[in-house]
């Protein structure tokens, strides 16, 4: 079939973005379709940790790309726990400018999409913007990528990066496996006023006293902070998301002279869900990103395992494009599909292995959590532990392979 680029990439996003560039870097033509206008306005802070291994990554295949986000946003300077209002584990950071790249960076996900828009723009990668994809067409030959305009776009190959909803993944009839939480979080950003900064610390507050025992969670960005605060059963999630609501219960655990205008507030619930496959039957069309995967936000290994899925995407479809036979391009996307399956699936068993902390489920969970929060000013250990829930669990990569 007459093809409208090597490889068509749906959704531009910071995933669609990364595989974009990654497949450019590898010498191939790239037309990413994404359903909103060039200017659309991108809400709140969302994804906000870019951690070393994916800026290394990111690097790779755009030098001084790495730089450029981490110029962007902030280090932080330490990590700090509490429970019930007394701390438990502390620790602190040095960062020398030459080993920056080994700590990451938090900034606002819109800033990191500028960036990776600005780097793909750069190096030609082609967009059609405002034209939402309805489906796709997948036969051993090729792809057809069906649009709300009514066109059809064809390509060897395409990578679906188009989010939770994804069009491309429900054509193929590619399930979700997993699980949602009932526990919901209210979300908030706030800039910082000129004058009276807070510390450039990671905060989280098991059973915050002034909040009457819900857990809190603080971020630094540049010049602004992202708050979470998870409910209990029975919260009325509307009130404790309102303007009114936000302004009552961040004043108790923020100095007030510190609290700018209230930027952005949404509430989430965790989802533990990842796709059957990564790939469709054919082998034509890939899964990566929230397309393929749904994980609870701590940790940031939404974003961070999204940006390596682009690059092991990329890859896998070079070594396609290079295979001197049909099996042997077929097998290239195989192993992407296992492998990143295979780290989706780590990624979900961290982040669940954190939500138990933050939100333990059974009575023994509860209680070993209170005993840890008890004995932790005494027992470093203990702290140590707690403080792995908030990150989504150890932080201990897959034996071999990427961490995420």
């Amino acid at each position: 079939m007459p093809l409208d680029a090597q490889v068509l990439v749906v959704g531009a996003g910071p995933v669609g973005l990364s595989a974009a560039l990654a497949l450019r870097s590898l010498g191939l033509d790239v037309l990413v379709l994404e359903s909103e206008p060039p200017d659309r306005t991108r809400p709140g802070s969302r994804a906000i940790f870019v951690h070393h291994e994916p800026l290394a990554v990111l690097d790779s295949f755009h030098p001084g790309l790495a730089r450029r986000i981490l110029d962007a946003g902030i280090l932080w300077t330490r990590r700090r726990y509490t429970y019930r209002g007394r701390q438990i584990y502390l620790r602190e950071y040095t960062h020398p400018p030459q080993a920056s790249l080994t700590y990451g960076t938090s900034q606002s996900q819109r800033e990191t999409e500028r960036i990776l828009m600005e780097a793909a723009v750069s190096v030609g990668v082609r967009f059609q913007w405002g034209n939402p994809v309805l489906g796709v067409e997948a036969s051993p030959d090729g792809v057809a990528v069906n649009t709300a305009s009514g066109e059809t776009l064809c390509a060897a190959y395409v990578v679906g990066a188009d989010g939770g909803r994804s069009a491309v993944r429900k054509s193929l009839g590619i399930a979700m496996e997993g699980s949602s939480s009932d526990v919901p979080f209210v979300v908030a950003d706030f800039a910082e006023l000129p004058g009276h900064p807070l510390t450039p610390e990671l905060a989280f507050h098991y059973e915050h006293p002034a909040l009457g025992g819900r857990n809190l969670l603080m971020v630094p960005m540049k010049g602004a902070w992202r708050i979470d605060v998870q409910c209990l059963p029975g919260d009325d999630v509307g009130e404790w998301s309102s303007e009114a609501g936000i302004q009552k219960w961040l004043s108790k655990v923020v100095d007030p002279r510190c609290i700018g205008e209230i930027q952005w507030v949404s509430t989430y619930r965790f989802h533990q869900l990842v796709a059957s496959r990564m790939a469709d039957e054919t082998r034509r069309v890939l899964l990566i990103g929230e397309a393929a995967h749904l994980f609870a936000p701590w940790g940031g290994r939404g974003l961070n395992s999204g940006i390596m899925d682009a690059a092991s995407a990329a890859r896998a479809v070079h070594a396609a494009f290079q295979a001197n036979t049909e099996a042997e391009a077929r097998q290239a996307i195989d192993e992407f599909s296992e492998d990143r399956r295979d780290a989706a699936l780590f990624n979900k068993g961290a982040a669940a292995y954190g939500l138990e902390l933050l939100a333990p489920a059974s009575l023994r969970a509860k209680m070993k959590r209170r005993i840890a929060g008890m004995v932790a000013p005494y027992y470093q250990p203990a702290g140590h532990w707690l403080s792995t829930g908030p990150n989504g669990g150890t932080g201990r990569g897959r034996p071999g392979k990427a961490t995420y």
